[in-house]
């Protein structure tokens, strides 16, 4: 894989792990209902290609998937949002619970929700907008399905994808919820109507739910499994793979998690020796650390063997180097316990002293002060941060350093870095 390849899939996995607050969205939708934007009058084009239509994909909480499929050949015009392999096989065999229920909007759009379908791990809805006289907004923002209630049922809504067609009259979409309840007979779905005055509604559909027709469990195991990390602690706490997608659960308590951006994205589940796709991850704070989730693809239908394995996680090294700027080449590297630190400049400015750097893209340095004089000064704050290449192609991450003083320092101080540190540690998950 050349660099440019890895640092986009390092890129998608930084942008799977970011997670909302859990308090986000309140405050989002109040600031939102206060001072909403003015809406404009536009001619609704008539010539977009289905290929080239706006295809909206939502990440709430931390995750996508890359493929979805309503499990029921009742439903039609949904066939552009089904991909994949086992996820089709599965649309194949005619499952799902056909629903058929709408309502109509204030600006006479028609939604229907058309089935679902459902499992241990999520529920997936699929619905549709129609309007003859033209959806003005082409990524279906008129219509925002937030959360699904029902007995001991309180789901949330994590993420989605929607198309529209040619003419920008018909919108087929698909949301995912947290799994509800084994229990529940009804299912009543949550929405945010967007009206023509900017101004929010809300409202809801209900309908009958069949948890008989939920899909069946292929794997369900704890792991409970705890491993030491510089920082702290990540426990394993189990596996739920269902035909939609495979989910491992835990928590951890890891002082310097977020220091780094790919926390996660070093754990890989490995099933009969293949690594299976990661799909996502999130976590969210808890009274005793933090919870995380990490969403991985299908399992095979034949599974012999099932292994988690940690690849790499946030860690920290101890450095107390004393770097001697007047010594220092911008073209050489400076060795961090084997990661890479380039100093490319060194300025007294109105702001301050400035010390443009670059490291590696999983390194952040901790402690950093400047001496001049036998004076320290700390690390005021850090600007500018970008992406810089070097010669060979390889993608650094530069910024510039500030520090309140105006005298020209005479050295460079670093404790400490916290980095994406190898653990490769192995947990076997029996199949049997």
């Amino acid at each position: 894989m050349n660099h440019v390849e890895e640092r986009l899939r390092d890129e998608k996995k930084r942008i799977n792990s970011i997670t909302a607050p859990e308090e986000l969205e309140t405050r989002l939708r109040n600031a939102l209902n206060e001072a909403a934007p003015k809406r404009t009058k536009r001619r609704i084009p008539r010539v977009w290609k289905a290929a080239a239509a706006a295809l909206f994909l939502i990440v709430i909480f931390g995750y996508h998937y890359n493929a979805f499929a309503y499990y029921g050949k009742k439903l039609l015009g949904f066939d552009e949002l089904i991909s994949g392999t086992l996820l089709q096989e599965l649309n194949e065999q005619g499952m799902g619970q056909l629903v058929d229920k709408g309502v109509t909007l204030e600006d006479g759009t028609e939604v229907t929700i058309d089935g679902i379908m459902s499992d241990a791990n999520q529920l997936i809805l699929y619905y549709t907008l129609r309007n003859p006289k033209g959806i003005e907004d082409a990524m279906g923002g008129i219509f925002n399905p937030e959360q699904i209630t029902g007995f001991l049922t309180n789901s949330n809504v994590h993420s989605g994808t929607s198309l529209i067609n040619e003419d920008h009259t018909e919108i087929k979409g698909m949301r995912t919820f947290k799994p509800v309840s084994p229990f529940a007979k009804q299912l009543t779905l949550h929405y945010r109507e967007q009206l023509q005055n900017n101004q929010g509604k809300d409202g809801s559909i209900s309908f009958p739910y069949d948890p008989n027709k939920a899909m069946q469990t292929q794997v369900k195991k704890s792991i409970r499994k705890t491993i030491k990390v510089d920082k702290g602690t990540i426990t394993f706490r189990s596996i739920t793979a269902t035909p939609t997608m495979t989910l491992i659960e835990g928590s951890f308590n890891v002082e310097n998690f977020d220091r780094i951006h790919s926390g996660l994205s070093g754990i890989e589940l490995i099933a009969n020796g293949t690594p299976v796709e990661e799909l996502g991850s999130g976590h969210q704070s808890s009274i005793r650390g933090r919870n995380f989730s990490i969403h991985y693809g299908l399992l095979p239908k034949q599974l012999d063997s099932l292994e988690l394995v940690m690849k790499e996680f946030v860690g920290y090294q101890k450095l107390d180097q004393k770097l001697s700027l007047a010594s220092i080449n911008e073209n050489e590297p400076i060795s961090l316990e084997g990661k890479g630190l380039w100093v490319k400049k060194a300025a007294v400015t109105s702001q301050g002293v400035e010390i443009t750097i670059a490291t590696d893209d999983d390194v952040l340095l901790d402690g950093v002060s400047i001496e001049a004089q036998d004076e320290v000064t700390s690390l005021r704050t850090t600007v500018n941060q970008l992406d810089s290449k070097l010669e060979d192609g390889t993608i650094m991450k530069e910024r510039t350093l500030l520090f309140d003083t105006s005298v020209m320092p005479e050295y460079l101080h670093i404790k400490g870095m916290h980095y994406m540190k190898e653990y490769n540690q192995v947990i076997e998950i029996p199949v049997n």
